[in-house]
């Protein structure tokens, strides 16, 4: 009996077992094939950044050896050193940077390109690189060429001992105190740019990075209990629970955060402006049911949200939809003028048309009252700029940010060509298109509606 068990049992544990080794075999396959991938990609991100990085500070040498007249090879150069630290910065997206100390680094490159491409983009035989500019490619020169020996003296430590970006990953996760050679060249690089003296970007880079503080708001300084009232007052919730907690204490970015029960399923959370209590962030946490509201509910909605906040004065540009939620991306008017730097979106559940989310940001930190300029070109000289068939459906004034960073005011058409709908701004001092964007037909009928 015990030999016929064996003699049925033995080949079909055999088989089991072998069919376990094989599948092993595979699985261990297929992990080695995906690991020598990601090895690989991390290998050539790498030796492409380094020869990247090469290449830009030979054509910021490139761009600096010309006659400071030939605005040509100037604009040619700026757009190559664009080119090459957008290419840096894609490869450096491509390596395991958030575990490796890097950000120092990569924050000048990105502003590097910013600076190459803010100063290409404008007409440099009307507006030619000034001193200060020529003086910061000259810095700029000296930091490249920095990276680049610091870079390539890491692709000849990698290349010699066969190092493999694997192994400093893992290092990296679990935070090791051995030394690796790919993560202290890296930290290396990391800390001497953390220590380049301040360079001059010009206002329309520096622009970019400047972060919001209280510095560029109007009003008092509020409390804590001025705003648990002021969120007392916008939710409309008598006897309500409300927590306030204070942000940053004592900083330049310093703010309020109000939390307050709404029953037993919702909760309303908001963020204030210390300085002047203006609201920045709302949002109603309940869940939201099966959508059964019309567009035309949902922008009433939110139209009645703004006017009942004291949001005066703004008109819808953009609407999204997402699952059982509608957004809605208002801007503000000033004397028939868009003002598009004064942007702020609302976010309605489309269960009960309710608005359920602001985000009020760039409105708050950019709203003033702007004097606009008159336009220096007709409707009729801008509208001559467009192409011939674009069939417009409505025109009207605008100001926007331009590439440069700055307010520009414009002619903003929208219309239809080649089966799409359009936005295209003309700058009304000089009659060349600032923007072009696509819209959706849901954008174009939020920016139609009054």
């Amino acid at each position: 009996m015990y030999r016929r068990l064996s003699s049925i049992l033995f080949p079909i544990m055999t088989v089991l077992f072998i069919g376990a080794a094989y599948w092993g075999y595979q699985e261990q396959q297929e992990k080695n094939a995906v690991l020598i991938k990601a090895e690989n990609q991390y290998q050539r991100a790498f030796h492409d950044l380094t020869n990247h990085v090469e290449q830009l500070h030979q054509q910021l040498g490139n761009t600096l050896a010309v006659n400071s007249t030939s605005q040509a090879f100037h604009r040619k150069g700026l757009v190559n050193v664009w080119r090459l630290t957008s290419q840096a910065q894609n490869e450096i997206n491509q390596l395991p940077v958030s575990m490796l100390p890097f950000n120092e680094a990569e924050d000048f490159l990105s502003r590097i390109a910013n600076f190459a491409y803010k100063t290409s983009v404008r007409d440099l035989t009307k507006q030619p690189l000034s001193p200060d500019e020529f003086k910061t490619l000259k810095t700029l020169y000296t930091n490249s060429q920095e990276i680049s020996k610091d870079l390539s003296k890491m692709q000849k430590d990698v290349l010699n001992n066969r190092l493999r970006w694997m192994d400093a990953e893992i290092a990296a996760a679990k935070n090791a105190s051995d030394p690796n050679i790919i993560i202290d060249g890296f930290r290396s690089v990391d800390k001497k740019v953390s220590e380049y003296p301040e360079i001059n970007w010009g206002p329309s880079v520096s622009s970019m990075y400047q972060k919001r503080t209280i510095k560029m708001l109007g009003g008092n300084m509020v409390t804590a209990e001025e705003i648990k009232k002021e969120a007392a007052k916008f939710t409309d919730v008598p006897n309500a629970d409300i927590r306030v907690v204070e942000n940053a204490k004592g900083t330049e970015y310093a703010s309020f955060s109000a939390t307050v029960k709404e029953g037993k399923d919702s909760t309303l959370q908001m963020d204030f402006t210390e300085k002047g209590g203006q609201l920045l962030y709302f949002l109603n946490s309940r869940d939201i049911g099966e959508a059964k509201v019309t567009f035309e509910e949902a922008k009433a909605s939110a139209d009645s949200f703004l006017k009942k906040h004291g949001f005066k004065d703004m008109k819808a540009i953009s609407y999204d939809k997402y699952e059982n939620t509608g957004a809605f991306t208002y801007v503000g008017t000033q004397n028939g003028v868009l003002i598009y730097p004064d942007k702020l979106t609302l976010k309605v559940a489309l269960d009960k048309g309710q608005t359920v989310g602001l985000q009020a940001n760039d409105y708050v930190y950019q709203h003033h009252t702007r004097k606009i300029p008159s336009p220096t070109i007709t409707k009729a000289e801008a509208r001559k700029t467009l192409n011939p068939e674009m069939k417009v459906q409505t025109e009207q004034m605008a100001i926007i940010f331009n590439d440069l960073g700055k307010e520009a005011l414009c002619y903003e058409y929208t219309g239809n060509m080649n089966g799409s709908i359009y936005r295209v701004y003309i700058n009304a001092e000089t009659g060349t298109e600032e923007s072009i964007e696509e819209m959706s037909h849901a954008d174009s009928k939020a920016a139609s509606d009054k």
